[in-house]
């Protein structure tokens, strides 16, 4: 098994108590001049997206655009955002980054995991 990338995310459907799985995921580097896409997965059966890629990342401030809209739409169902976007500050290029999203169709809150 490969070593986990240094930025992970899992994404839980409160309303339905299970991960939220085959959401598409994007990871951003964001800086005073652009906004560039340095990763995209989907989410596995678990909810999770823990392969992005296995090397460290720079210091600095960061996105996770979730696109929530179209997971809900595709199960007919409708939802309040059409995207989840989590802005988050690297410090320590060493450390691993878990961010986290609890979900449902009218909310979500998301805190910095382990």
């Amino acid at each position: 098994m490969s070593r986990n990338s240094p930025v992970t995310t899992h994404i839980l459907d409160l309303g339905s108590g299970k991960p939220a799985s085959g959401v598409s995921v994007s990871l951003y580097r964001v800086t005073a001049q652009s906004e560039t896409c340095i990763a995209s997965g989907i989410t596995d059966d678990d909810g999770r997206v823990m392969d992005w890629f296995d090397t460290s990342v720079e210091t600095g401030h960061y996105r996770i655009r979730f696109a929530t809209g179209e997971w809900y739409h595709a199960r007919g169902l409708e939802t309040f955002f059409p995207e989840v976007c989590l802005d988050f500050h690297i410090s320590d290029p060493g450390s691993h980054y878990h961010v986290p999203l609890l979900l449902n169709q009218w909310g979500f809150s998301t805190y910095r995991g382990s």
